[in-house]
């Protein structure tokens, strides 16, 4: 293991001005943990880019070795259930917020954050997955808890081209599930079809403000962007139905009434991915290795090294990513 290695470090000033900076780090420089993970893959989500664009109030330590989630090998352990060599994933717990994160050759974490990697994935599609993959699935599974069966009707699935999006239309998709795929790029509808929707609407029809109800449209949903679509998309669903909230990307407001709640027995499913237990990340990453299709998760990949993280963190704001971008570490610290 390298002394010294390079990172992303974020530090904020005295007057809370933020600077994004590529440096050399050691492991004195990263927080407390009982395991050393050599990072071998990571990825760019939509929280990575709020911590690294300073748009959203994602770090909450200073300084602060951004990224969420990563793939890698553990180097040293002092964790009974992991030891020098086996693979794992980490995502979730505050890594990256308030805890030194993975955009670095190297993080030390608590063993009881990772995962060992689930048989029939690699690190690579464990990060094309990532932490929006996974929450995709873990909205997925808390439908079908809440009995949303392909037989129900269709499930809406917001900000379509987006990480969570794109997963979660490929594995309800694969499940047998009918798709409506909504997005403020329509041009993408055929990559959008490609992945498993059979119809695509554009964003407009439920970005504005909600009525208390509407037409009913949608047995579920899958929602990764909040406010006056989260509002919409509530009022449109049909008696007894439910919908996931996983995002904040229009907004973390919810400007809706109760009339989908008290007058057509609406559920609205809080998705939470950060502090999930570990028997749900479990089944949600064992899940994914049977029910998203390996080459649609190629289809909507694609791969940078360690020096592209800081621009895909912008382009990820600025709503110019499609799909998952997959950080290729090696190719950053070689």
């Amino acid at each position: 293991m390298e002394d010294r290695f390079k990172g992303i470090l974020l530090t904020r000033d005295e007057n809370k001005v933020m600077s994004v900076n590529v440096t050399e780090l050691s492991l004195d420089d990263l927080m407390e943990g009982d395991v050393v993970v050599e990072v071998e893959w990571t990825t760019i989500n939509y929280k990575d880019g709020l911590a690294i664009t300073g748009k959203g109030p994602v770090v909450r330590r200073w300084p602060m070795v951004p990224g969420i989630d990563c793939a890698g090998t553990v180097v040293s352990s002092e964790n009974e259930r992991f030891k020098a060599g086996d693979k794992v994933i980490l995502n979730g717990f505050g890594v990256g917020e308030v805890h030194t994160g993975t955009y670095a050759a190297y993080v030390r974490l608590k063993g009881d954050w990772l995962i060992p990697m689930p048989q029939g994935m690699t690190g690579r599609s464990a990060m094309a997955i990532g932490t929006a993959g996974y929450t995709a699935m873990l909205s997925v599974m808390a439908l079908e808890r809440h009995g949303i069966t392909p037989g129900r009707g269709p499930v809406v699935v917001t900000g379509a081209n987006g990480g969570v999006g794109t997963v979660a239309i490929a594995v309800l998709g694969k499940l047998g599930y009918e798709v409506i795929a909504s997005t403020g790029r329509t041009e993408e509808a055929d990559f959008l079809k490609s992945l498993g929707a059979s119809e695509v609407i554009h964003r407009d029809e439920l970005s504005g403000p909600a009525k208390p109800l509407a037409k009913e449209r949608w047995a579920g949903a899958v929602d990764a962007v909040g406010s006056h679509t989260l509002a919409n998309v509530l009022s449109m669903t049909s008696y007894g139905g439910a919908v996931t909230a996983c995002g904040l990307a229009q907004g973390m407001d919810l400007p809706t009434s109760v009339a989908p709640f008290i007058l057509r027995g609406v559920s609205l499913l809080g998705i939470d991915s950060v502090m999930a237990p570990l028997a749900l990340r479990q089944e949600a990453w064992s899940r994914l290795v049977t029910d998203l299709d390996l080459d649609k998760l190629e289809a909507l990949s694609t791969e940078i090294g360690f020096d592209g993280i800081i621009d895909a963190a912008h382009q990820i704001i600025d709503g110019k990513v499609r799909g998952r971008v997959v950080v290729d570490m090696k190719k950053a610290n070689a």
